[in-house]
């Protein structure tokens, strides 16, 4: 495949230069220029960017209302310190939100969903996230399923973890899976349930998610592993 052209809006040096150097490690990725501000680059932006590593807290526009500018944006991956705007990133279509400090294989993670957004994008029907709200504390806060990593059951209420954040909620585990299918999830224990889409490796006995693993139950283990076979 061709290479992505990307474009870095970033005002703090040390993380465009750790961005610009995860960039030239990823080979299907390249770099064409690095903004300190979002005015600069919307003069810059051509059509052949692919692309765009933005900050959202920048000097005179502010990342996520530089996107509001654009008519037809690029792939936009936001980086930032504060995870408080991912609800409201993921509503302008945005492919990932990283939390720095952004680790290399956290990194890849958003870069290879680039490429399933490329897939999508060459078939007939758009992609489109399937989301839900959730209570939680005194908001209902929008999560899109197909981002959500796992589940724990905590007595009355569930954990729901995504890639970026975590969300405690009154939900029954058992009817949570039934009620959401988008989200892929499979019951491995009692109190856990993983999405098939994030499963990184497993075994008879474990699951591994975002480097961490998951015991699989005894009494779950037949069902999980044949879901795991046709992964």
């Amino acid at each position: 495949m061709d290479k992505l052209k990307c474009i870095i809006v970033e005002d703090e040096p040390l993380a465009a230069e750790v961005l610009s150097d995860y960039i030239s490690e990823v080979p299907f990725l390249e770099l064409k220029h690095v903004y300190t501000d979002a005015i600069y680059a919307l003069e810059g932006l051509g059509s052949d960017t692919d692309v765009i590593f933005l900050d959202i807290h920048l000097p005179k526009l502010q990342g996520l209302d530089f996107i509001k500018t654009l008519t037809q944006p690029p792939k936009i991956i936001l980086t930032t310190a504060y995870n408080e705007y991912a609800v409201e990133a993921f509503d302008l279509n945005v492919v990932d939100y990283l939390l720095k400090p952004i680790s290399f294989q956290r990194f890849l993670r958003a870069a290879q969903k680039l490429i399933n957004t490329e897939d999508q994008s060459n078939n007939a029907a758009p992609h489109q996230l399937s989301y839900s709200y959730f209570r939680v504390d005194r908001a209902n806060v929008k999560i899109c399923l197909q981002h959500i990593t796992m589940v724990e059951s905590i007595k009355d209420y569930i954990r729901i973890h995504t890639t970026d954040n975590s969300y405690i909620t009154k939900y029954q585990l058992n009817k949570f899976i039934t009620s959401f299918p988008d989200a892929h999830l499979v019951r491995i224990h009692k109190s856990t349930a993983v999405s098939k889409n994030h499963i990184e490796s497993y075994t008879g006995n474990e699951v591994e998610i975002n480097s961490k693993k998951f015991r699989i139950g005894r009494t779950y283990k037949a069902n999980a592993s044949a879901v795991f076979e046709n992964l």
